[in-house]
């Protein structure tokens, strides 16, 4: 039997290509037609309904580059130490793949970062010329983004957009993106003669031709809501303009006394913590013994384009307190958030503090949620003035910014992952990605309104004003974490792309009350859905405060599995111990039903 390509990949030269069968290359050839033709009357809808400006400033690459190249004429030394071990490096290079050829040892090579997938096939490392342009590639990179961090003469800012820009092009020129110098690629285009290329371009233009014209990550039809996902039994008891509030029916005889409330950010819906059963925090907490709550913001249109941080937070969580009172008498609850969410939520926190009614939240909690917005890294990319004007400008006719371009907005800042990786699966080995809950999720997107983008961008984002003690009102209270004493629970992770884990450790100097921090594994979203059964990640806690993050990891303890038991622990031992009660059903306080779980706001 013929040995096939992926028994050896040091024989990709050596295996003659395959001749495809007929009706699978007249099934290919139809796929591009037919996908070639929605792409042309895309592209025809396109140009008629181009009325507003794009939602970034086109020319932010020109002038961070422009700036950066004003920076190396008038001290060209990091250029020159630059050069320098570039040509060392490759030079190494060189003489590895010398003694290569002539069967001598070279040792280890240019290697790529643990986490970086793109190099796993064996090629990379065992054929001399793949070999080559992993390392040659890797040289390059790593140089130009040393280039861009050791350039003296540029603000920190500035800095930043240039290592941005740096890597997004750094990103898309990685060998792995073109055909004849991925190994997997020529591999799979020699076994089928060449029909995943054209299975490839008819996946490019039908997701060209789709209604947010971006590469697709999921096969889209595999979940419904309600049955595959954000399935937990419930049903909406109280809704008003911004939010429906469900509340979820127990599944314990007894439950502990203090309800829960969780406040998911605008920029995504709320089941990323009601996922499949297995990985749904909800659940689990139900599970638990908790009486469990959650919000589902309504996904704004034009209409929406007024509302503000102050209604998402009087009509948010605020109105849901008082809701969760009638449902179930009692007063206190404990508060759970992630991201955006938990900004909204601890603006909600502050505001109850400072206007006599900090009781009713009995413990908060914050998942990967920032107070001080001075460290956004390579986020600070879309603060400068101009991205907000164009931002601004962008929303102002359509009242709302739509949950495809701000999808597109955090697939960039994760190119590889999000992006890059899919163009290689989807367009050029004709791969489907598997059915996935927390790709559903993500595309899954929701809209935001114009006030509220406005009030973020410039007073959160660019001004800071929520790490300011009373720089930020809400309605007619300038608020400050300073005087909150409820006990918060502050979660980072530690591979967070969007709230990064060091800064989100700082969020402890803010509040007046104690904080216990905890440091999950993995990164933004697959680090909060984190079930005990998988056993995945880990994390690191500690009882010993510190001045800096870093020290505080120094000291930690690091622990197995999910943080999740660890939450629990804390929600319910200690100052927070609380007593159960016979479970709570949905209907038996003043608030009857009003339609089951998920809602209709999920669903707009």
């Amino acid at each position: 039997m013929r040995r096939t390509m992926t028994d050896d990949p040091k024989n990709i030269w050596q295996t003659p290509p395959a001749i495809p069968d007929v009706d699978a290359l007249s099934d290919a050839w139809r796929r591009v037609f037919t996908s070639g033709v929605d792409a042309m009357f895309a592209t025809g809808e396109r140009a008629r309904a181009m009325s507003t400006t794009p939602p970034y400033d086109p020319f932010a690459p020109a002038r961070a580059f422009t700036e950066f190249a004003t920076a190396l004429i008038a001290d060209p030394t990091a250029l020159q130490k630059t050069q320098a071990s570039a040509f060392k490096e490759w030079s190494e290079l060189l003489q590895r793949q010398t003694m290569r050829m002539s069967g001598q040892p070279t040792g280890d090579g240019i290697k790529e970062d643990r986490s970086d997938r793109r190099f796993a096939d064996p090629a990379w490392t065992d054929d001399p010329f793949f070999s080559a342009i992993k390392e040659s590639y890797l040289i390059a990179a790593r140089n130009m983004i040393a280039l861009a961090a050791e350039t003296k003469g540029i603000d920190a800012s500035t800095r930043a957009r240039i290592d941005f820009f740096t890597r997004q092009y750094i990103y898309a020129m990685a060998p792995t993106n073109f055909a004849m110098t991925n190994p997997a690629v020529l591999r799979k285009t020699l076994e089928t003669g060449g029909l995943n290329l054209l299975g490839g371009l008819a996946n490019f233009l039908t997701d060209y031709a789709s209604t947010d014209s971006w590469v697709q990550r999921r096969a889209s039809d595999e979940f419904e809501l309600g049955k595959d996902i954000a399935a937990t039994p419930g049903a909406v008891i109280y809704q008003n303009e911004v939010m429906q509030l469900i509340q979820y029916e127990p599944s314990t005889k007894k439950t502990y006394k203090r309800p829960m409330l969780y406040v998911p950010p605008l920029v995504n819906k709320y089941y990323l913590m009601d996922l499949k059963p297995k990985s749904s925090l909800l659940k689990w907490l139900v599970d638990e013994g908790h009486t469990v709550f959650t919000i589902s913001w309504k996904n704004p249109d034009a209409s929406h384009q007024h509302l503000d941080l102050t209604d998402y937070v009087l009509e948010g969580p605020v109105a849901a307190l008082g809701a969760i009172e009638d449902a179930t008498g009692e007063s206190q609850v404990d508060l759970f958030s992630f991201c955006m969410g938990g900004a909204i939520a601890s603006a909600a926190l502050a505001y109850l503090t400072q206007t006599g009614k900090g009781d009713k939240i009995a413990s908060a909690t914050m998942m990967a949620t920032l107070i001080d917005y001075s460290k956004l890294g390579e986020w600070s990319t879309f603060t400068e003035a101009q991205q907000v004007e164009a931002f601004n400008d962008h929303i102002h006719a359509k009242g709302v910014i739509s949950g495809d371009d701000l999808k597109k907005l955090f697939s960039v800042v994760r190119a590889n992952d999000l992006i890059w990786s899919s163009v290689v699966d989807h367009y050029l080995l004709d791969h489907l990605a598997p059915p996935s809950d927390l790709l559903h999720w993500f595309a899954d997107g929701a809209n935001m309104p114009k006030a509220f983008l406005a009030t973020w961008s410039r007073d959160i984002l660019r001004e800071n004003k929520l790490a300011i003690p009373g720089a930020l009102k809400i309605g007619d209270v300038a608020i400050d974490f300073g005087k909150v004493k409820t006990p918060v629970f502050n979660l980072a992770l530690r591979d967070d792309h969007v709230s990064a884990w060091d800064a989100v450790y700082d969020n402890g100097a803010h509040f007046g009350g104690p904080v216990t921090f905890v440091l999950g594994g993995s990164g933004h979203n697959a680090g909060i859905i984190n079930p005990p059964s998988r056993g995945k990640h880990g994390y690191h806690v500690s009882k010993k405060k510190a001045d800096t993050a870093e020290d505080w990891l120094e000291n930690a303890e690091q622990k197995e599995g999910s943080w999740w038991p660890e939450w629990q622990s804390w929600l319910t031992s200690g100052k927070l111990s609380q007593e159960q009660t016979d479970a709570r059903y949905i209907g038996s306080g003043n608030l009857k039903p009003i339609e089951p779980a998920p809602g209709s706001y999920v669903r707009g």
